[in-house]
């Protein structure tokens, strides 16, 4: 395992492990954390042994949201000046499937964070939110947009403007998370769930996430045009033709990412 202060990270066959690791913060959120995140996710992006990334935090706490003490006396110029938002960007163009461990607090930050991922494996211990109204601001990392998109205007509202903390049942029924697992099982279960996506063709996992993320940001008909796009390039690949193959020989498919 290699040790950055505020990032731990560790390869476990073809997943990349990253643990958020703040904890007299509660995993608080800077500007540094995120830049070493983003940099960290590239790599592993580039890398053709990684095909899944996991994030984790500890068990009390995933993110408990940006460090205030980052931004407490900051100006407005100063703020935008520090285009902290520039490091969200470069998490959201990762290409390959990101799976969250979120146990504890999500909160803020945290919960933008975990939102910026495609499958959410949540202790039933967590509290997840957007509690920023109550310090006087907003969410800014995508908070308003990502969440009314996952839960509807309705529910958004009613987190955005109360601040109030949901539970990892709620989150669940309002299909912001993935699973809910006992709080014992909370990593392992996500290290399973990772190393399964790990086993299906490498390709395919990349196009399958960009066809789901894109009904987020286009018309149907542009969605479903591009849809079909991804499927019929994978007919170039020999995935493909190892995939099928192996299916009529009643076997399990050998993929090699290409």
């Amino acid at each position: 395992m290699s040790d950055s202060s505020h990032l731990l990270t560790e390869t476990n066959g073809h997943v990349a492990v990253i643990r958020i690791n703040r904890p007299k913060v509660l995993n608080a959120l800077n500007l540094a954390l995120m830049q070493d995140l983003a940099a960290l996710m590239e790599s592993y992006d580039a890398d053709d042994d990684i095909r899944v990334i996991l994030l984790a935090g500890s068990e009390r706490a995933w993110a408990a949201g940006a460090d205030i003490g980052d931004m407490a006396t900051a100006t407005r110029a100063e703020m935008e000046s520090r285009d902290q938002f520039t490091q969200w960007n470069r998490i959201k163009s990762i290409k390959k499937p990101i799976v969250a461990a979120v146990s504890g607090f999500a909160l803020g930050g945290g919960c933008e964070l975990m939102m910026h991922c495609d499958v959410v494996i949540c202790s039933e211990t967590a509290k997840i939110g957007q509690p920023e109204i109550n310090i006087g601001v907003m969410p800014g990392a995508g908070g308003t947009q990502r969440l009314a998109r996952a839960v509807g205007k309705a529910v958004a509202m009613d987190i955005v403007l109360s601040g109030r903390f949901l539970s990892a049942q709620e989150s669940l029924a309002y299909g912001l998370v993935s699973r809910v697992v006992p709080k014992e099982h909370w990593f392992n279960e996500a290290m399973n769930v990772a190393q399964s996506i790990a086993t299906k063709a490498p390709i395919s996992l990349q196009h399958a996430k960009e066809s789901v993320l894109n009904a987020e940001e286009q018309s149907l008909s542009e969605a479903l045009g591009r849809e079909r796009e991804l499927f019929y390039m994978l007919f170039d690949t020999q995935d493909q033709t190892e995939g099928m193959t192996a299916f009529m020989e009643k076997r399990r498919p050998t993929f090699i990412g290409k």
